[in-house]
């Protein structure tokens, strides 16, 4: 929906878990940001939540942009574990190219179900923890002049994507 709302916006995706890269360069035409979206599938990357390491690779993504907003959302449902890149310092590259952040921590209190492959090749999942790092999320966003907003249902996250759209 939130896409759809922004029909002459270059949007791109950049997906991250242990490690980060890019899903779709900055584009216009939506029907391919989209479809690419539908590909993100849960451990197709190394495990882990390397927020700087997503962070980094999407103001790299839009430093070089001529846009009059470059903006990035962080959606993220742990805290950060793993990356070669720190949150902080990812942040402060944001700010000097002059990309505002707005931070988005998903989901419950308590544990969430995490697929893992067993030994025989099977997808299995275990509940874990949920941990999100709502002071961490709140500095990036407040040092680039964002957000953040924490969604813990589909309804809530349809929420902070229509404040952000405006």
């Amino acid at each position: 929906k939130f896409i759809g709302n922004r029909p002459n916006d270059r949007i791109g995706l950049v997906v991250f878990a242990g490690e980060s890269f890019t899903q779709c360069p900055l584009t216009t035409d939506h029907s391919v940001i989209l479809n690419l979206f539908e590909d993100v599938k849960s451990g197709m990357l190394e495990d882990g939540t390397a927020i700087g390491m997503g962070l980094a690779t999407s103001v790299k993504r839009l430093k070089d942009s001529e846009a009059i907003s470059k903006v990035v959302i962080l959606l993220t449902d742990g805290e950060n574990n793993s990356g070669s890149i720190a949150p902080a310092t990812a942040a402060e590259i944001a700010k000097e190219f002059g990309v505002r952040v707005y931070t988005v921590g998903v989901g419950t209190k308590g544990t969430a179900p995490v697929p893992y492959t067993d030994p025989f090749g099977r997808t299995r999942y275990q509940e874990v923890e949920v941990k999100i790092n709502e002071e961490l999320l709140t500095r990036i966003a407040e040092l680039t002049d964002g957000k953040y907003f924490r969604a813990t249902d589909n309804e809530s996250l349809e929420q902070v994507y229509a404040e952000i759209d405006e």
